[in-house]
């Protein structure tokens, strides 16, 4: 009788110390949550809806943010020297991924070899170093590319056949920002040539230099102006505007955006498209894609924005022609 009664506590011992021990196995097997890192030269202002694209994305493939997905973000507020360092600091984070913007994706592609990175470029990624080729990029990158090499002549083709008489034309680049300042202006002065123009490329590299390159692009007697792709330009679009209204300049921008703020007009890819689709690619990376198997994708969504009140207060028209074409007019 006694041994039966020990035996039995012995069992129920044994028995509550597995089941206190059942939850510890149980949390030890469950998954974690993935972590995005969300690499960018910009500011979290500045890109939120580009931001709300990319969750788009996300949500097609079945990640929410704060559900089942988190994202650590880093912006570099347009400093691009910060980037390696915010860089290495995700993959101290060990992301599962990183989402980086044409100025983060080179820092990125250096701060590790094994976290796959998801880029958005207006540059040939190709050219630029971040994959062996568009179909089979190779290592672990991959992305979106915005087809910056054939819209930067296409901007000076159109503000030509806007301003038919400027002979002179003025690209604005960042300097600091090499990789997409340096094909931009190469494809620049090329274009210019094909059209018998003369193109001269003005730097800016903060706010604080728009005076100058206005003053600059008086002196030299330029007619025109075609805006690069560039975030601190998008951030300062409106500044430029005023500017390039108080000059009486034609303007051209790479986005619907600077058209809104009261530029002359713009062509350039969807960036919000863009975004999306660099979301999805994400999602399709944690879900087990390789991104050396993921194809480049080539945002292929481009817009001509016309602002009817931007070219009466320079004393312009829009051909009957390019009117059709628009995508929108601002009225």
């Amino acid at each position: 009788m006694v041994l039966g009664q020990m035996q039995r506590r012995q069992f129920i011992t044994l028995l509550g110390g597995a089941a206190a021990a059942w939850p510890l196995a149980a949390r030890g097997q469950q998954p974690t949550t993935p972590v995005i890192g969300f690499l960018n030269g910009s500011s979290a202002g500045e890109y939120s809806h580009l931001v709300a694209a990319f969750r788009e994305g996300l949500n097609e493939i079945g990640y929410v943010e704060g559900r089942n997905v988190e994202i650590e973000y880093r912006w570099a507020e347009n400093n691009y020297d910060q980037l390696p360092a915010l860089a290495s600091d995700l993959v101290r984070r060990s992301v599962a991924v990183i989402a980086a913007n044409s100025p983060a994706a080179l820092p990125a592609k250096r701060a590790t070899t094994t976290i796959p990175i998801v880029f958005v470029t207006a540059v040939d990624p190709v050219e630029a170093g971040l994959v062996a080729s568009l179909n089979r990029p190779g290592g672990n990158l991959t992305g979106v590319t915005q087809l910056g090499g054939t819209l930067g002549p296409k901007r000076l083709e159109l503000l030509h056949e806007v301003v038919p008489t400027a002979t002179v034309i003025a690209l604005l680049v960042n300097p600091t920002n090499p990789v997409l300042a340096e094909p931009q202006s190469r494809d620049g002065e090329a274009a210019a040539r094909t059209l018998g123009l003369k193109l001269h490329v003005l730097h800016a590299s903060s706010e604080r230099d728009f005076d100058t390159v206005f003053a600059t692009l008086v002196r030299l007697r330029a007619s025109a102006l075609v805006v690069a792709e560039e975030g601190l330009f998008n951030r300062q679009r409106e500044q430029l505007a005023v500017l390039a209204a108080r000059h009486r300049v034609p303007t051209i921008y790479p986005w619907r955006e600077g058209a809104l703020a009261g530029g002359l007009m713009s062509y350039g890819v969807n960036l919000r498209d863009a975004y999306r689709i660099v979301g999805i690619y994400t999602g399709r990376i944690l879900k087990g894609e390789k991104p050396a198997e993921l194809a480049v994708q080539r945002a292929v969504k481009v817009e001509l924005i016309l602002n009817l009140k931007a070219v009466k207060a320079l004393g312009l028209t829009f051909a009957l022609p390019l009117l059709g074409r628009a995508d929108e007019v601002i009225e």
